[in-house]
Order: structure tokens, then sequence, then C-alpha cells
């Protein structure tokens, strides 16, 4: 019997793309899979249906686990202060707590490079530390502040690693390819200074791949960070062309200056909060300053040590990513294509 075949793993959020992902690789090496979130969802593996919230599902959630991949969180540009802190943060603490208590061995927390991105360009950088004050935006500065939790909790009985894919997408994503290509058909998605920032992304089967390879090199990986991307930094027009010709949908063909878009995003953000705080808009923002600063800025890392230390490397290129995007899209055609 593997080593894989004697482990008990838990995934929380499991209900977006990439924690499905995670929770099908560890359960295709024979791990033994519990997965944990919001909705019920059909799986080949135990499911519990709750929130890390609740102290009490946290508990059932971690009993009698080896190890802990935490994917769940709250992910979105705008919202109130208080519901990131309360998925993110105390979430996260209150999950730590509860594996520590149950004598869980290894905690793979799922970050983001976000928490370390702080309005400037990233070019060819390393990980770098989390600092939730000087994090852009809601999201990433509980997510820096839940990932110092983590990395704190690290020691020789209790391993925790970090691993922050960055902008992770594939077939079936709705966080980033179907809002590109919703707002390309509908003639909403402008190319922000002609969309010559140079960014990194991450395929769906790469990030997954190597969120598994941070669990079994943990030996390696724990109290460290490691930033996971394709490593094919390319503009972001040509990226989210090759998203829009994928998808059969016209590539956005304007453009606007950065410093325009970053304004009128902090302007829009604090509307759209406060009209969601009503219930008016149930949707994202069409701009943030968040997501001004990271269509319009360079961000791509240096991805050596992380494959040095998870022995690792993507399988699959931008290229063949959008080929098999491509083929979802012939597969599942979108209603008003």
């Amino acid at each position: 019997m593997s080593a894989s075949l004697q482990r008990r793993v838990l995934v929380t959020g499991t209900s977006g793309l990439l924690g499905r992902a995670v929770a099908q690789l560890l359960h295709d090496r024979g791990f033994l899979v519990r997965t944990l979130q919001r909705r019920a969802v059909d799986s080949p593996w135990e499911s519990i249906q709750g929130s890390v919230v609740d102290p009490d599902v946290a508990a059932r959630a971690v009993a009698g686990v080896d190890a802990v991949v935490h994917l769940a969180a709250k992910v979105s540009f705008t919202g109130e202060w208080s519901e990131f802190v309360s998925t993110n943060i105390v979430g996260t603490r209150q999950l730590i707590a509860a594996a520590q208590h149950e004598g869980v061995r290894d905690f793979v927390f799922v970050s983001s490079p976000s928490v370390a991105h702080f309005g400037s360009s990233i070019v060819g950088a390393s990980a770098g530390s989390a600092n939730p004050l000087l994090a852009r935006g809601h999201y990433a500065r509980s997510k820096a502040a839940a990932e110092e939790i983590a990395l704190a909790a690290d020691s020789p009985e209790f391993r925790v690693t970090a691993i922050r894919p960055h902008i992770v997408w594939g077939p079936g994503d709705t966080q980033l390819v179907e809002r590109v290509v919703e707002r390309a058909r509908a003639g909403r998605l402008p190319l922000l200074d002609g969309g010559r920032a140079l960014i990194d992304t991450t395929y769906v089967d790469n990030a997954a791949e190597a969120i598994v390879r941070g669990l079994e090199r943990m030996d390696y990986a724990h109290g460290q960070a490691l930033v996971v991307t394709n490593g094919e930094p390319r503009p972001v027009g040509e990226l989210i062309a090759g998203i829009c010709a994928a998808a059969g949908v016209r590539a956005p063909g304007y453009s606007v200056p950065g410093w325009l878009a970053r304004g009128a995003g902090s302007v829009i953000e604090k509307a759209w909060t406060a009209a969601g705080s009503r219930g008016w808009v149930q949707d994202e923002p069409p701009m943030t300053r968040f997501l001004a600063e990271q269509l319009s800025t360079a961000h791509w890392f240096d991805q050596r040590h992380t494959q040095a230390v998870l022995d690792w490397k993507p399988a699959v290129s931008l290229d063949e990513g959008l080929a098999l995007l491509a083929e979802h899209y012939r597969e599942h055609p979108s209603p008003s294509r």
C-alpha cells in the first residue's frame, strides 16, 4: 500500500474550480479524500456541507484526517471588510486550531500572490512577504493576514506551507474566463494601457498539481510561501485575446489609460459595495482599483525556487491550455454565442 493510500486529506472550498481539481487529483493518487464546502456537491468521496466559520463544522471536518488543504475563502473585488475577516481570517484561524487539536500533521494553506503585491510592477520577483497593511483590497489584505496566521503555526509537529497560485484559469472557470468572455461579448472589456502589461497566469491542472506537491513535499516546503505560475509571462492583451478566441467572441479593441481606470475603479468599488450592502447589486463591479492595477502593471515571478522545492514543473503550457479551453467551448457552447 502506498503512503498516499494511508492518508486521509481534508480539502476545503471544493465548490470552486481549483478546489475540485485538487480533490480529484488527490483522489486519483489514492489519498482518502474528505471535502468541506458551503454547497452540497456530487462526488466520489466523503463530503461535508458547511462553513469553516462554524467551529462545530471545522471540528467535524478535521476529525480523523492526517492533512488539510485549505482553499475555502471569500473571493470578491468588493464587499464589507467584516465578511472577509469572518471567512478568510477567522475561518483560517479556527480551522488551524481544530487541526492542531486533532493532531493533524500537515496543513497546506492556499494563498495568493496578491498578499505581497502593493500596487507597483512585479518583474521576475520571488514570493515576497505577505503584508496585510500594504496589500491592495479587502481580499488581498485578509488573505495576507490569514497567511501570516498559518505560517506562524508551522512547527515540526504541525507543518504548514503556503502555496500562492497566480490567476488560475481553465475550462469551467467562472472567476476569470467567463467574466472575460461575457464582458468582451457585451463590449464592456477595455484594455488598459493597450494591454501591454506582462503577467503570469496558471492553468488549473498545473495549480492543482503544485498544491498536491506542496503536501507531498512538506519536508521541504513547510514554513515557506511559494508562488506558482505557468512561468510563461505574456502581455495581458494577448492572454485576453486568446481566451476570447477560444470562446468564439471578439477580443476587446479599445484601450483606456491605466491611471484613469484606477481612479474610476476606486469610485466604482465604493459605490458597488454600498449598493451591495443594500441588496441592489449581486454581481462583481465592472472595475475596481485592484482590478485596474492587476490589468495595467506587470506581475510575473521567478519560478526556480518553487519548482526546486516542489520538484515540479507545469505540465500544460498556456497554448495547450487555450486549446483545451476552445475544446470545452465547442462541447459546451454559450447560449448567447
